[in-house]
């Protein structure tokens, strides 16, 4: 029987992606754990085995209400950025511990980002909104507008 325990579950997947994420002195890893009201930040050197920077919601300077929330992982993001980099790391591998590479994981790697981490990375721009929104357009045509686009065609 498949396992049902959330936390049992992430951390299987969380083993096999270290198994293939590994930080390094040029690049550490961007380590990211998430509970139900604070998120953690820590950028590790994995050779080491050394944390070289890290941010969390639990810090007094970071602190401003609750810490489970997407503008609490952005603020995180930023300062975990700005430390890095104040510590000449530019160049990191994010490690998203497990979790789904969205909601608060992404804000704060989306901040990291724009903080000036990973400059170099190429983000791929999103291409595929543009077809979809003429197939919306044919999905509302009436039946007489297709046919006269059908005739126009021809």
């Amino acid at each position: 029987m498949a396992n049902t325990n959330r936390a049992e579950v992430r951390t299987a997947i969380h083993s096999r992606i270290r198994r293939k994420v590994k930080g390094s002195t040029e690049r550490p890893r961007l380590a990211i754990y998430r509970s139900l009201n604070h998120i953690y930040a820590q950028v590790i050197d994995d050779r080491m085995g050394q944390t070289l920077v890290s941010a969390s919601s639990t810090e007094k300077d970071l602190r401003t209400g609750t810490g489970g929330n997407l503008d609490a992982a952005r603020r995180i993001g930023q300062a975990i950025a700005e430390r890095a980099l104040a510590k000449g790391i530019e160049q990191v591998v994010f490690d998203r511990g497990g979790y789904l590479y969205h909601g608060r994981i992404k804000a704060l790697t989306d901040a990291a980002r724009a903080a000036g981490l990973n400059k170099n990375e190429v983000v791929a721009e999103p291409e595929a909104e543009e077809p979809a929104k003429e197939v919306a357009a044919d999905k509302t045509d009436t039946k007489a507008e297709k046919k006269s686009k059908k005739k126009k065609q021809e």
